[in-house]
C-alpha cells in the first residue's frame, strides 16, 4: 500500500490542490503520448483510506481489468482531472522527452483549479510556474502519481483499441503500439501507417529514417 504520507506532509506545509502527474506511451512505436493530472481534495487524504486506495500501484503492475476498476473509483473521488497528449507528429518533431513534457503541460492546462504543488513522475517539468516535486519512479512511491498513471493508461489503451479498428493488421489492441515481435513482423509486411512514430526504430535491423 502506497499510503498518503507525502500528500499529508505537503498539506501540513500549507499546500492546497496537490496534483499527481504522469504520462504513458513513451516507449510505444505508435500514436500519442498521453498525460493525466489528478487532484484529490485535502479531505480525501485526511479521512480513513477507502478500501480501493490500498490497491493503487504503478499501472504497469496492475492487470487491465484492475486498472479499469480502479479508474472508476479514482474518477469518482477526484475533485479535478486534466488530460493532455502529444501527437506522433509532435513526437517526431520534438523527440519523445520534449513531447512528454508538452503532454504533461497540456494536462495541467486542462485543470480547472490552480495547482498548489505538482507531484510528477520522473524528471521535473520545465517551463512552469508552479511548485513541484519530481520523484524518480514516483508511480511506485506516491499515491497521487500512481493514480494519474492508472487513468492515463486506461485512457490511452481505450484510444488504441479504437485505432486498432482503423489500422488493422498491427494487432495494436494487443501490443498497445509497443515493439512486440508480432508488431515488428507486421511493420515488415505492411510498412508503417499514418500514426507510427517515424523517428523511432520501426524495424529491428534498420531505421525508417536515416
Amino acid at each position: 500500500m502506497l499510503g498518503f504520507g507525502k500528500e499529508k506532509d505537503l498539506l501540513k506545509q500549507g499546500y492546497r490542490y496537490l496534483v499527481g502527474l504522469d504520462e504513458v506511451g513513451r516507449g510505444s512505436l505508435f500514436g500519442p503520448v498521453v498525460a493525466v493530472a489528478v487532484v484529490f481534495s485535502s479531505t480525501f487524504f485526511q479521512r480513513k483510506h477507502p478500501q480501493w486506495a490500498s490497491q493503487i500501484n504503478d499501472s504497469k503492475l496492475l492487470s487491465p481489468t484492475k486498472r479499469v476498476e480502479l479508474t472508476r473509483f479514482i474518477l469518482k473521488d477526484v475533485c479535478d482531472l486534466g488530460i493532455g497528449y502529444a501527437t506522433h507528429r509532435e513526437i517526431d518533431r520534438l523527440n519523445i522527452y520534449w513531447a512528454s513534457q508538452l503532454a504533461m503541460k497540456r494536462a495541467l492546462e486542462d485543470l480547472t483549479v490552480t495547482p498548489g504543488i505538482i507531484l510528477v513522475d520522473g524528471y521535473p517539468l520545465k517551463g512552469i510556474n508552479y511548485s513541484q516535486v519530481a520523484v524518480s519512479q514516483g508511480d511506485k512511491k506516491i499515491f497521487s502519481i500512481a493514480a494519474a498513471s492508472i487513468v492515463a493508461k486506461v485512457f490511452r489503451d481505450g484510444l488504441i483499441k479504437v485505432l486498432d479498428q482503423i489500422y488493422p493488421g498491427y494487432k495494436l489492441n494487443q501490443n498497445k503500439g509497443y515493439g512486440t515481435e508480432e508488431h515488428y513482423q507486421a511493420l515488415e509486411k505492411l510498412g508503417p501507417c499514418g500514426l507510427h512514430r517515424k523517428s523511432f526504430k520501426l524495424y529491428k535491423d534498420r531505421l525508417l529514417i536515416k
